[in-house]
C-alpha cells in the first residue's frame, strides 16, 4: 500500500473509477485532459494504492488568501464505495495533513455536499470544524 501523487496519465486514469463515484457527471474519455488543465492552475491528485489499483482519491490544490493564508483546499475525497471503512480515507486524510505542514501551509479546508452524511461523520471524526457555510449560484 502506497500513497503518491499522480504524475503520468496512465496514473490519472487509474483515479477515474474511484473519482466517477463522487463526481458521476465525468466522462473518461476527457478525465486525463480535465485533470491535465487544472494541474496547470495548481490541482493535484493524490491516491491511495492497494495491490496496484487506487482505492481512495483526492484532489486537491495549495492557494493563499485574506481570510486563511497558506492553504490546502481539498477538492475531491473519496474511497472506493466497495473500500470503505478499512481506514485507506483516513490513512490518505492523514497524508493530506502531512503533505500540506510540509508545504507550510496554516489550514486545510474542503467543502461537502449537505447530503453526505457519511462525509460528514468522517470530517468530525478527524477533528475538522464546520467553519462556514458555503453559497453559490449556477450561472
Amino acid at each position: 500500500m502506497s500513497i503518491q501523487l499522480a504524475e503520468f496519465d496512465f496514473q490519472i486514469l487509474g483515479c477515474f473509477p474511484i473519482i466517477f463515484q463522487l463526481r458521476p457527471h465525468l466522462e473518461e474519455a476527457k478525465f486525463i485532459e480535465q485533470v491535465r488543465y487544472q494541474m496547470k492552475e495548481g490541482y493535484q491528485l493524490a491516491f491511495l494504492e492497494l495491490e496496484e489499483q487506487a482505492v481512495a482519491v483526492a484532489g486537491f490544490r495549495i492557494n493563499t488568501c485574506l481570510a486563511l493564508g497558506k492553504f490546502l483546499y481539498i477538492d475531491d475525497l473519496i474511497v472506493d464505495e466497495f473500500k470503505r471503512s478499512q481506514s485507506y480515507g483516513k490513512q490518505l486524510f492523514q497524508w493530506l495533513i502531512e503533505y500540506a505542514r510540509n508545504q507550510g501551509c496554516e489550514h486545510l479546508s474542503l467543502d461537502s455536499g449537505v447530503q453526505r452524511f457519511a462525509a460528514h461523520r468522517f470530517y468530525l471524526i478527524e477533528r475538522m470544524s464546520i467553519t462556514s457555510h458555503h453559497f453559490s449560484m449556477e450561472l
